[in-house]
């Protein structure tokens, strides 16, 4: 099997050659190429001494892009590649961690092994083809004879299942190395049941204090930098910028609605006149990622779906075509053709509403006056002076690193990535556009992302230390209603202080509960407390409280042997994928770990300017 494999592993190449055309475009949208001496030995990164050349991250980068363009059927914004290209420098980063991990402990890989798992134990993107399937469930005996089928061969299968596998086996052997020995005795299994079934029902009394002026005012800055130093990774930020931005909208009419429909309802009617769905889906829906193959949706899970989409495909008689189906995206023709309880197969046809061709020639026209004018530039004042001619409002807004922009309640495609990509304050963007509107945006100001300094912070931490000094003065308040309460009642000593009792439960002891800061130390000794029993001052991290526990009651034993192996199960699988991630984490963490890419987008910026 091997040996076939490797016979065709020329059909790679030309995977090979692909992959370097769509890195090559790839590098080209992005904006990287020609902008710097970036040659076949550039250095994007090193981890424990071995480098990640610039053209491998490129070139991954790339690939992964392309497959998530060819299942969404468009382009990916900016914020979308960078995403992209933080996922695939991890996996590289990983790659070398694992490699390196495999050498330490002798790790290897045989022939036998890889053929074995090949043919038995397929992986899970070949379990979800539809053409290996019997009434939705994966068949071996079609896997089998597909393995053997000369298009496996002729087409590569065989080199990718060998390279898979390669990949995936030493990895099996690592993890069973770390985590095979995980073991749950049945001490474990009560106490985790326990923590989930065991529930508290409160009173209490809460002390939720408000730094006063002259609370903030006596803070010294011995106190804050003794503060910050004792707390200096919770200062830790993400980047953030914030940018002038302008919008054009692309926003259709009820008119547009209307046509959308009309078009929607005349592809039905040539449908049922005739014609078939998949000719007319791939000719004229506007969902191109399922266009293309004649609007085929291949395997449906109940619930994936917008609700009125949903429900036209878990209702429609098998074999009939709906009326079209209005949801956020547009109108739909939906034809079922086979289904389960919860699952389908359906094709559809999509109509989006967009603005006639007269309102969206009047846009682009605007559109492209604020690009002739203001993107790209490097003047912040053209930015200004285009919005003011053209009409437009110019709004700012903050973003932070790693996250989309956001404004009047919808994302901004690109903005985000564009802000961190190494631009100068005051430089504009390229004009950005979805569906909704266009846009473009201004870098006003930048903030690194990482620990901050003590002068950036030290008003947040004069405020952190101001509510402590505030939680400090009224804990004897709060031992003295206590001690009341005790000799008395709660509600006696609530009385007298003026103060509501509040409630609440039953929760357990794994239960967030919002009103004592989520799991806290109030819900510790709801566990902990005689029923009826008045606790002391219980401090958290922004309030003090004085609780009674009303009403517990304990997990149910004869339950929890019914369901001890279902939980074991997922309770050993659980911890092993624990100790695995911490296993990993803790191998990045003790690498050295080189990352040169935010430096070397920077230089190439500025080189182009």
């Amino acid at each position: 099997m091997l040996q076939q494999m490797r016979a065709k592993a020329a059909y790679i190449w030309i995977v090979i050659a692909v992959a370097f055309v769509g890195a090559y475009l790839f590098v080209d949208t992005s904006g990287l190429l020609g902008l710097g001496p970036i040659t076949t030995s550039t250095t994007v990164a090193s981890v424990d001494g071995r480098d990640i050349l610039y053209t491998q991250w490129v070139d991954a980068s790339s690939q992964m892009a392309q497959q998530q363009e060819q299942q969404q059927g468009r382009g990916l914004t900016l914020d979308e590649r960078r995403q992209v290209e933080d996922q695939a420098f991890n996996e590289m980063v990983s790659s070398i961690l694992l490699e390196n991990e495999y050498e330490r402990r002798g790790i290897r890989v045989t022939d036998a092994e890889i053929v074995e798992m090949a043919r038995y134990n397929p992986p899970p993107q070949f379990q979800q083809l539809p053409d290996l399937q019997t009434d939705g469930r994966f068949d071996a005996a079609k896997y089998q004879r597909f393995l053997a089928s000369p298009a496996a061969r002729q087409q590569g299968i065989l080199v990718n299942l060998e390279n898979y596998y390669r990949s995936e086996i030493p990895k099996q052997k690592l993890f069973s190395q770390i985590a095979g020995d995980v073991y749950i005795s049945d001490t474990r299994l009560w106490t985790i049941y326990k923590d989930t079934h065991d529930s508290a029902t409160v009173s209490y009394l809460s002390f939720k204090p408000v730094p006063t002026k002259e609370q903030k005012t006596a803070v010294t800055d011995a106190e804050i930098s003794a503060y910050y130093n004792a707390h200096k990774k919770d200062f830790e930020r993400a980047g953030s910028a914030t940018l002038s931005i302008v919008l054009i909208p692309r926003r259709p009419t009820a008119a547009d609605t209307a046509e959308t429909l009309a078009k929607t309802k005349a592809l039905r009617d040539e449908i049922a006149k005739g014609a078939k769905f998949e000719d007319v889906a791939k000719r004229e829906s506007d969902d191109t990622s399922s266009g293309a193959k004649g609007g085929d949706l291949g395997r449906s899970v109940k619930g994936a779906y917008v609700k009125a989409f949903d429900d036209a495909i878990f209702s429609l008689p098998i074999g009939t075509m709906s009326q079209p189906v209005k949801t956020e995206f547009g109108f739909h023709i939906v034809r079922v053709d086979k289904r389960t309880a919860d699952t389908a197969y359906a094709h559809h046809l999509l109509k989006l509403v967009k603005q006639g061709d007269s309102a969206a020639t009047k846009t682009d026209r605007l559109a492209d006056q604020l690009a002739t004018q203001a993107a790209g530039s490097i003047v912040a004042s053209a930015f200004d002076t285009t919005a003011k001619a053209i009409g437009l409002l110019i709004s700012r807004i903050t973003v932070t690193e790693g996250q989309a922009a956001e404004y009047l309640g919808r994302q901004v495609p690109s903005a985000s990535a564009w802000a961190f990509s190494g631009v100068a304050v005051g430089e504009s963007s390229d004009l950005f556009d979805d569906e909704a509107a266009y846009y473009l945006v201004r870098l006003d100001s930048i903030r690194d992302g990482g620990a901050q300094n003590l002068a950036v912070v030290k008003d947040e931490v004069r405020d952190l230390v101001a509510r402590q000094k505030a939680l400090d003065a009224v804990i004897p308040k709060a031992q003295a209603m206590a001690k009341e309460a005790a000799g008395s009642t709660l509600e006696a000593a609530a009385t007298t202080a003026g103060r509501p009792i509040e409630k609440d439960g039953p929760f357990a002891r794994s239960t967030p509960v919002a009103a004592f800061g989520f799991v806290s130390e109030v819900s510790g000794a709801a566990f902990t407390l005689t029923v009826g029993a008045v606790s002391e001052p219980v401090r958290t991290e922004d309030a003090v409280f004085v609780i009674r526990v009303d009403k517990r009651v304990s997990a149910d034993t004869a339950k929890w042997s019914m369901q001890k192996s279902t939980q074991r199960l997922q309770v050993t699988n659980s911890m092993r994928d624990q100790k695995v991630r911490i296993y990993l984490d803790n191998l990045r963490k003790a690498a050295k770990i080189v990352d040169k890419r935010k430096e070397l987008n920077a230089a190439q910026r500025r080189q182009a300017i």
